[in-house]
């Protein structure tokens, strides 16, 4: 899915929200529409939605991805036993009403073996000591009628065999005898079960072999004869001719063995074996097939494989006469091993009889053509191992150039989307499974002492992606898991519906006429932020809530334009920022006013307190001293009032964090500060220019606030809501030093990416913000806390908002 080698045609649903959310937008890791499948409506516990790919011919299934509340993470699941399948559909499933999205990814390979079906008489069940012992095809995935099952395919093509004993396994929570499907001989009167198999194509079959268990003890033998026969379409008749094996009953040792039947090249489709009983029961876990493709053959005469040499020994009569392939019916290639066959391979030696076709020997032709055939392939081979082999040396030249030394360390700046791993030795995990996924056993990555920074490249549009300003929307599971950030994430029960913005937002249209441009306050990720006063506010309806704003007197907005030239993509995603600022309803929290979205461009306004931001206000003052007084004419400050300021900040990210909202660029800048020290919660820092050299620019494209992000955002690009600890750490830090520094201001941008890797090395070599003078040594340990390197370790907002209100004060 994720490498598109599905392509679009091949994927369908059983509905859509709209077109930004069709099955084509199923893919992991793509940003196309908006990122996934959703159904038209909320998914019902009984519903029918689907989502289906066609993968074209069957596949052999091994891995499926299993459903899981943590949207942020991926969770594979081994199938056991394995699906072999062309079309899958995938059903959401809810025990609640709820809206669902989902992206998913199919792990498997071709199903070459080309059996499609087989059909069996229905397992039966064994009494031992009173204790059944069921020994049906529990996976068989066709049809059971009168105690036949066909049509489909199951444990017996599963690749699992069974044990020696038939009433263990090494499943987990199955029943006795789970690995086998067994029948007893006096359910059949002619002393032998019957099985046909089907295949994709007309084959040649070298082999089958059939996985028996052999507990003579229990009454339980290998089968004594087989006789199979053939036929290469479903409305000719079966070939008279049998192949038969007989095999010797072994009463001495009871192991499950593999028993090896030669099916002498027949040729067929369509396969029908006799199992002769030797015992009172007969159990089979596993039936395999060695056979080649036939392709593009006009078959005259027998179907004995390969042809025999001199003349065919005749009967009593005259020869049955040939059977002639429709020409019609051209048989197409396989991806699979092809055996070439030639007409002169397959004519009938010995003398023709009267009135029978006779193939036309051409062998000028033929020889041509195939040495024609034979120059092209080997072309073809040269050029594709050409190509192989230049890969293979730009490979190893590329990681001899990327190879770390053992005091060197490559430490990669991520953004949203974009994680890596570095130094990752935890082996994985041993199971039980039969199927087990391979990984890789080269490392990347070795453990350094010393930090060389590299940064990544970016994808094309990646502009400010890192840190568009944007509140994001991480795991409900819980605030503290730290996870991939690729935005947007979709919520199991909390889907943002992007069609109903306009629709809900209209009652909160804003006249644009009573918006006066004040100043232009930066750039921001959809286009220009203005600072804007309205005229009269309290003569809107919309404002629906008091403003302390003396009548006469404008009020100050903030308003977001959408450029002229945005993709559709971003105007989805200016949406998706109104959605989400109109959930957003508290003191601490600036709010959205209004939207104007009738007309373009589109505009959100929001409020603006008139104190400005909080980094400008509290750098134009200075410290009150316990006497109260200053030793210069700027305004003062208390520390009593700094502590209010800091729990006004921990008041608003504890309601972010109860919505399960993550800021990820909290600072002072994107404080607001309004009358009487009120504060409120902004994402305007990254707009203005102000503040340009708060953010480290990757190559020109994406900006990180890295003096306040935690060491996972920095390496591994994880934001959650113990990131957001962190950062209002250095926040709590700038306040109590009044902003009159920068956060690492001794430190380089690239010096502070390197204290990130110290962090995740956490070797006793990190370097933290040194303690503010007016900060009291316990509220120093909080902000210690807040720095720790395991995100779980670190304090809630609703503790740190605690201790600010009632225990900070204490401590001057």
């Amino acid at each position: 899915m994720q490498d598109r080698t599905i392509p679009d045609e091949d994927l369908s649903a059983s509905s859509a929200w709209s077109d930004s959310t069709a099955a084509k937008h199923s893919r992991l890791d793509t940003s196309d529409g908006d990122g996934a499948w959703c159904p038209a409506g909320p998914v019902y516990p009984n519903d029918a939605e689907f989502l289906e790919v066609d993968l074209r011919r069957l596949h052999f299934l091994t891995l499926v991805i299993s459903g899981n509340e943590n949207t942020n993470e991926v969770v594979l699941k081994d199938l056991g036993p394995p699906i072999i399948a062309r079309y899958v559909r995938f059903y959401p499933r809810a025990d609640r009403v709820m809206s669902v999205c989902l992206r998913v990814e199919l792990y498997g390979c071709i199903w070459r073996d080309g059996l499609q079906s087989y059909t069996a008489p229905l397992g039966q069940t064994m009494v031992l000591q009173s204790e059944p012992v069921y020994l049906n095809d529990s996976t068989y995935d066709g049809y059971s009628v009168s105690k036949l099952q066909f049509g489909g395919l199951g444990q017996l093509t599963d690749g699992v065999v069974g044990l020696d004993d038939f009433t263990q396994t090494k499943e987990l929570r199955v029943w006795p005898g789970y690995d086998y499907v067994g029948w007893r001989n006096d359910s059949f009167p002619k002393g032998y079960m019957e099985m046909e198999f089907e295949f994709d194509s007309l084959r040649a079959f070298t082999y089958m072999k059939v996985h028996c268990n052999n507990m003579h003890t229990r009454g339980v033998s290998i089968f004594r004869q087989v006789d199979c026969r053939f036929k290469r379409s479903l409305p000719t008749a079966w070939e008279p001719e049998l192949v038969s094996h007989m095999l010797a009953v072994d009463v001495k040792d009871p192991s499950a063995r593999s028993v090896t039947v030669p099916l002498e090249g027949h040729l067929g489709r369509f396969l029908q074996c006799h199992f002769h009983f030797s015992s009172t029961w007969m159990l089979f876990s596993e039936i395999a097939f060695l056979s080649d493709v036939v392709d593009n053959v006009s078959i005259s005469g027998t179907s004995h494989w390969p042809p025999m040499a001199g003349p065919r020994p005749s009967g009593r009569g005259a020869a049955a006469p040939p059977v002639l392939e429709d020409p019609g019916s051209t048989l197409h290639r396989d991806t699979g091993v092809t055996s070439n066959l030639t007409l002169q391979d397959l004519e009938v030696q010995g003398e023709s009889k009267s009135g029978q076709p006779i193939a036309k020997d051409d062998n000028s032709n033929t020889s041509i053509l195939i040495g024609c055939l034979v120059a092209i392939i080997l072309l073809l081979l040269v050029v594709i191992f050409l190509i192989l082999w230049r890969q293979y040396w730009k490979k190893i030249l590329g990681k001899a150039q990327r190879r770390i030394s053992d005091d060197d360390l490559t430490v990669h700046l991520s953004v949203p989307g974009d994680t890596i791993v570095i130094n990752n030795t935890m082996g994985s995990q041993r199971h039980s499974n039969r199927y087990e996924r391979i990984h890789s056993g080269e490392t990347e990555y070795q453990e350094p002492s010393r930090a060389r920074m590299k940064l990544p490249e970016l994808p094309h549009g990646a502009e400010n992606s890192a840190c568009s300003g944007d509140y994001m929307e991480p795991d409900p599971a819980g605030g503290q898991a730290a996870a991939q950030n690729n935005v947007p994430h979709y919520a199991e029960a909390d889907i943002i519906n992007l069609q109903g913005v306009t629709e809900d937002m209209a009652r909160g249209e804003f006249p644009r006429g009573r918006l006066l441009f004040k100043e232009k306050l930066g750039e921001g990720q959809f286009g220009e932020v203005h600072l804007c006063e309205v005229e009269s506010p309290q003569d809107l309806p919309i404002l629906e809530f008091p403003f302390n704003v003396r009548k006469g007197r404008p009020l100050l907005v903030a308003v977001k334009i959408l450029r002229s030239d945005a993709t559709k993509n971003a105007r989805n995603d200016f949406l998706k920022e109104v959605k989400i600022m109109s959930r957003l309803k508290d003191p601490n929290i600036v709010r959205l006013l209004g939207v104007c979205v009738r007309d373009d461009p589109l505009c959100m306004i929001t409020e603006y307190m008139e104190n400005g931001d909080l980094n400008q206000f509290l750098s134009s003052h200075e410290l009150e001293d316990k006497l109260g007084g200053s030793t210069s004419d700027a305004p003062t400050i208390s520390y009593p009032t700094l502590v209010h300021v800091a729990a006004q900040i921990a008041s608003g990210m504890k309601f972010l964090a109860s919505l399960n909202f993550v800021h990820r660029d909290l600072a002072t800048r994107n404080c607001l500060v309004g009358e009487g020290f009120t504060i409120k919660i902004a994402d305007f820092g990254m707009s203005r220019n102000l503040y340009s050299g708060d953010y480290y620019r990757i190559q020109g494209r994406a900006v990180l606030p890295i003096r306040w992000m935690a060491w996972e955002c920095i390496l591994m690009g994880k934001f959650t809501t113990a990131s957001d600890v962190w950062a209002f750490g250095v926040t709590l830090w700038e306040v109590l030093m009044l902003c009159q520094e920068q956060p690492y201001g001794q430190l380089t941008d690239e010096q502070v990416i390197e204290n990130a890797g110290q962090f995740f090395r956490d070797q006793g070599e990190q370097i933290y913000l040194s303690r503010p003078p007016a900060c009291p040594l316990a509220l120093y340990e909080v902000m210690l806390r807040c720095w720790v390197r395991e995100s779980k370790d670190r304090p809630s907002f609703q503790h740190i908002h605690r201790f600010l209100s009632e225990d900070a004060l204490n401590m001057v």
